[in-house]
């Protein structure tokens, strides 16, 4: 009778040996039938069993101790391996008493002996009860087999695998392998490892494994069709590799997946119609491969495939479908070469003339009426689950772009409040200098942008593409950033109360932690700040205005860096040499931090308390006098916690350190506030913190009311300073 497996606290008797995988209820009473069980249950009887029911002296806790001891010895050695249920692990309880957790066995133990029950007065009984461990019949764990059939088959630079070792029992304390509380393998995270070679089709025997990550890597050869097997996949990332050969149909067999990502690589052949057809993905990137034929409807709720220059839809694909008749072609006669002549020089002649047309056309158009793209595209083909919008269509939804449906405007463009045809309100930001990218170049970042899909990050709508505009469509954000509810409040518009700021600050991080180590290529936003931050209908906090700094930074790759951002939230180094990285953000988020606690802004710290100038110089200054009360945000009338106000101030100088590398990493950063969120929700007990009714903002997208954003070429950075 197979049983699962129960966790119970260990005892010191752990890891002394394996059992077959069973329960079995020793009386107080049996018949021994075999010789050899018969043989040993004297011996043990005669130099133990007579010296433990001696000792008198022993509380019955204690005896149960010893004598529990003693069995694990005892079964160490005498114990039957059955082919058919090889598992090696039990749990012994005796008069119903736990007695012993789970252990195992002893790898290579090959002992047949019958078991024996014990004599241990009228109230003891002895239960043997199996777990659900996985053992090879050579008393190997499967998963330890699987996880090193995978490391014989990848060149293992970086030596992160070092650690793995086929005398191991248990795998959950390796490098980049997760397990789940009952002990099994279900994640493997080996994104950017460095590593090399295949992979091993052994992975199909980690049956448990919810999460694979082997992205950015140089892994080659064809993917296995055993992952197949892993039928409680959720998440399988195998994108940036060298793989090749065909998608195998048995990913259509994974029915709990919810992200495919086998972007960029050199994956040959059609797209599997059982891939296409999981409704359970929620994202599907097959972009940038080799791939071919006709594409299937496919049910992802996003996805991208672009990059495929051979694919093609039903209607065009069923023009190639049927082979050529060899026999046929050879009969061809000299008239059959007259009429395709005449056909293609008058296909020609109407095409150049046509050509022409349209030409001046155009311009009469362009003249006379404000452009409008008409060009229709196969939008689900170019761009995945991207709308491209027509310029006319954003010019009837935002009134011609009237000047009352302004937003906000900064260093990037003008935001328009919009309504589409659908009746659906969109935020159209209309870029400035749209002639400094390509229509190709514009278009990849566009859909590298849309790609980021996170619950903390303002997700891409659309896009418009004119030779004049570019315009990109964002969903509308009806409770405004969080800089209106800083500097903006009234009785509709109250402010944020201490415990949603520091939510705020959290879902600011995540979102930020997102474009940094999820994103391929990283996003680095470059413009951090508490105008930036947007609050969706439950009022968590959505980063907007991500990707956009490299997106017109494109006039500038070939000459010179520009340094893009906003006064008071640009790092120092950023701000000398115009190279940024992912600790350019991590200052902005402390500024972003202080923002939240004192209510001003980077520039306007002190508010009459001191003289006007950065927030930074003021709140270090308050904090080594520690005179943090001083510097709170009075709307919130002393509703704070002055422990999470100082871990607060201390988390916000750590991030704006002058040196780059003594800032914190924003994994570490959002460790730190999930520590003190979860410190303040338990303190207020589950109950609701905020309660506000919906509000309506006019500047929901602005910053007008900062500092504005601004570009600085970076020669007139290396003059004197």
């Amino acid at each position: 009778m197979k049983l699962n497996t129960v966790v119970k606290p260990p005892t010191p008797c752990d890891n002394l040996c394996h059992v077959p995988k069973s329960r079995v209820v020793f009386p107080a009473v049996t018949i021994f039938i075999h010789p050899i069980s018969l043989f040993f249950s004297f011996i043990f009887y005669k130099l133990k069993l007579s010296q433990f029911f001696s000792s008198s002296f022993l509380s019955r806790q204690q005896a149960r101790d010893r004598f529990s001891k003693r069995v694990c010895l005892f079964l160490c050695f005498f114990q039957k391996l059955r082919k058919e249920d090889p598992s090696r692990k039990v749990s012994i309880f005796v008069a119903s008493h736990y007695l012993h957790r789970s252990f195992g066995f002893m790898e290579d133990v090959k002992v047949v002996a019958c078991f024996l029950s014990i004599f241990l007065w009228n109230w003891v009984a002895m239960v043997v009860e199996g777990t659900d461990s996985l053992l090879s019949p050579k008393g190997v764990n499967y998963e330890v087999a699987a996880l090193m059939s995978m490391k014989n088959k990848m060149n293992d630079d970086l030596h992160v695998m070092d650690g793995w070792d086929i005398n191991s029992v248990d795998p959950c304390t390796w490098n980049m392998v997760g397990c789940s509380a009952e002990g099994y393998v279900i994640s493997l995270e080996m994104a950017s490892a460095g590593l090399s070679g295949t992979i091993s089709s052994g992975i199909g025997n980690l049956s448990h494994l919810q999460t694979l990550l082997l992205q950015n890597n140089r892994l080659s050869g064809s993917i296995p069709t055993e992952i197949g097997k892993l039928l409680e996949l959720q998440t399988l990332d195998l994108s940036g590799n060298q793989l090749d050969g065909e998608i195998p149909n048995s990913l259509g067999l994974l029915t709990h997946l919810s992200y495919l990502r086998l972007s960029k690589n050199k994956l040959s052949g059609q797209i599997p119609q059982l891939v296409a057809n999981l409704t359970g993905l929620s994202f599907l990137d097959l972009s940038f491969n080799n791939l071919s034929g006709p594409t299937p409807k496919i049910l992802a709720k996003g996805y991208s495939i672009s990059g495929n220059n051979f694919l093609c839809t039903s209607s065009i694909c069923m023009g190639f479908s049927k082979p050529v008749n060899d026999t046929g072609s050879s009969q061809t006669t000299g008239s059959h070469h007259q009429r395709v002549l005449a056909v293609v020089i008058g296909f020609s002649c109407t095409f150049v003339i046509s050509l022409v047309l349209l030409v001046f056309w155009l311009h009469w158009y362009r003249s006379h009426i404000l452009y409008t793209s008409y060009v229709e595209q196969d939008c689900e083909i170019d761009i995945g689950h991207l709308r491209r919008f027509s310029f006319r269509e954003l010019q009837i939804a935002t009134g011609n772009f009237n000047s009352k449906n302004i937003l906000g405007q900064g260093g990037f463009g003008v935001v328009y409040k919009g309504c589409l045809a659908n009746k659906m309100l969109v935020a159209v930001k209309r870029l400035k200098d749209p002639n400094y990218t390509g229509e190709v170049q514009f278009q990849t970042e566009v859909e590298m942008i849309g790609l980021a899909v996170h619950r903390n990050l303002l997700r891409l709508y659309g896009f418009c593409m004119t030779p004049d505009e570019r315009l990109l469509v964002y969903p509308y954000m009806p409770n405004g950033s969080v800089a209106d509810r800083l500097r903006e409040t009234c009785c509709e518009k109250p402010s944020l109360d201490w415990n949603r700021r520091m939510r705020v600050a959290l879902g600011a991080a995540r979102g930020l932690l997102y474009l940094h180590e999820q994103c391929n290529p990283k996003i680095i936003h470059r413009d951090v700040k508490a105008a930036n931050i947007l609050l969706d209908e439950s009022f968590e906090a959505v980063v907007g205005d991500f990707g956009l700094a490299k997106l017109l930074d494109q006039r500038d790759s070939h000459v010179t860096t520009a340094v893009r951002g906003t006064v008071g939230h640009i790092a120092p180094e950023y701000l000398s040499t115009g190279q940024s990285s992912e600790k350019t953000d991590v200052f902005g988020f402390g500024i972003l931090l202080l923002e939240l606690i004192t209510g001003h802004k980077a520039l306007d710290a002190g508010n009459g308390q001191v003289q006007k100038g950065m927030i930074l110089d003021w709140v270090r200054s308050l904090f080594e006098e520690k005179r943090l009360e001083v510097l709170v945000d009075r709307d919130l009338r002393g509703c704070f916690d002055p422990v999470e106000l100082e871990k607060a101030v201390e988390l916000s100088l750590q991030c704006t350190q002058s040196l780059p590398t003594l800032r914190p990493k924003m994994s570490q950063v959002l460790k730190i506030l999930e520590g003190l969120v979860g410190q303040s929700e338990e303190s207020l007990g589950g109950a609701s913190l905020y309660d506000e009714g919906t509000c309506s903002f006019s500047q929901n997208y602005s910053d007008v009311h900062e500092q504005p954003s601004f570009i600085i070429e970076a020669i007139e950075l290396s003059g004197p300073r």
